[in-house]
């Protein structure tokens, strides 16, 4: 997910080398595809993945923003139209919600009765904990202990939080740590971890942001690797949103993952675009969870669309085919 928040399970085939094409026209609720879904391989049935699927609420975003669906319909619809059984949450989608027990109730039904299990919220606008500012810091700290208390309530083991701050690497690194360790403190009384997503900046540099977390020492305090979030500077462009201005700085986002596995909760598989074969065209899914499997980690992996080429549903379902049979032939 990028900083401002910015996606059908195959036929199961006998082994060998089928290949099934991903449907290009979807549901009415997609957005509409603007290129034919790429091939990809079918996963074998007999294969058990060393990980589980998760849904990335982002991967909805515009069909959300559009109001075509809300946020009480998105457990249902990874269950219904995507065979996912587990929903990572965007604060946004429900900003005014976190100590609404009527709709917290109604959200948690939705997802008992569809048999879907909530991760984790994913929590963003209530401020830098890593603000040099240690007012605006500790204000951002309180601010997140509403979703702390949502997150416990749904039964999400985490919620995921920003590291950001403005200064420099050594200032905003003492910032974070001190903002991070208050906050896992009060999540700890509720057992619920805090995890930091390379967001950008210094986040994304995986040195800085796993010294960081070394810093803090509290097991309830982790990461959760975002495959493609690895721009430590971005180019001031006039008239460009800095978030959506070209990066000038990348981080290997090979060494990054690897550097924030040790610490990992949840992992992010952020998709962009595909090739004819079903690949992502920016990062190698087969070598970046061989990394994830090498740090023996057994958890969700989220599914996060954000291209533009493919629709929303259509993006969904192609990283997902993907994930199933990168995850196969790893297991």
């Amino acid at each position: 997910m990028t900083y401002s928040r910015r996606k059908f399970m195959l036929d199961a085939a006998r082994a060998g080398a089928a290949f099934v094409l991903v449907p290009s026209a979807l549901t009415a609720c997609a957005s509409g595809s603007k290129q034919p879904a790429p091939a990809v391989a079918a996963t074998p049935a007999a294969k058990e993945m060393f990980f589980k699927i998760s849904l990335a609420e982002w991967s909805l975003n515009k069909t959300l923003f559009a109001g075509k669906i809300s946020n009480l319909d998105f457990p249902v619809i990874a269950r219904k139209e995507f065979g996912i059984d587990g929903v990572e949450y965007v604060n946004q989608f429900f900003k005014d919600k976190a100590r609404d027990q009527a709709y917290l109730t109604e959200l948690k039904k939705r997802c008992d009765d569809n048999g879907v299990k909530s991760v984790l919220i994913m929590v963003d606008g209530e401020g830098g904990l890593g603000d040099t500012n240690a007012k605006q810091r500790n204000k951002a700290v309180e601010n997140h202990h509403q979703w702390v208390e949502a997150a416990k309530f749904l039964g999400c083991h985490s919620i995921r939080v920003n590291a950001y701050g403005e200064g420099t690497a050594e200032a905003v690194s003492a910032a974070a740590v001190e903002g991070l360790a208050k906050l896992t403190a009060y999540a700890t009384t509720l057992d619920i971890n805090v995890i930091v997503e390379n967001h950008g900046g210094f986040s994304s540099d995986g040195n800085w942001m796993s010294e960081v977390i070394r810093k803090v020492n509290n097991p309830r305090c982790g990461m959760l690797p975002d495959f493609g979030n690895f721009c430590v500077e971005r180019e001031k462009v006039a008239g460009v949103d800095f978030w959506a201005s070209p990066c000038a700085v990348e981080y290997d986002r090979y060494k990054g993952v690897e550097q924030f596995m040790p610490y990992a909760k949840a992992v992010s598989a952020k998709s962009n675009e595909f090739d004819a074969q079903g690949n992502e065209t920016k990062t190698d899914y087969l070598r970046m969870m061989k990394i994830v499997k090498d740090a023996g980690y057994k958890g969700y992996v989220g599914i996060e669309y954000e291209g533009d080429k493919l629709d929303e549903y259509a993006g969904i379902r192609a990283t997902k085919a993907l994930l199933e049979r990168v995850g196969a032939e790893l297991s």
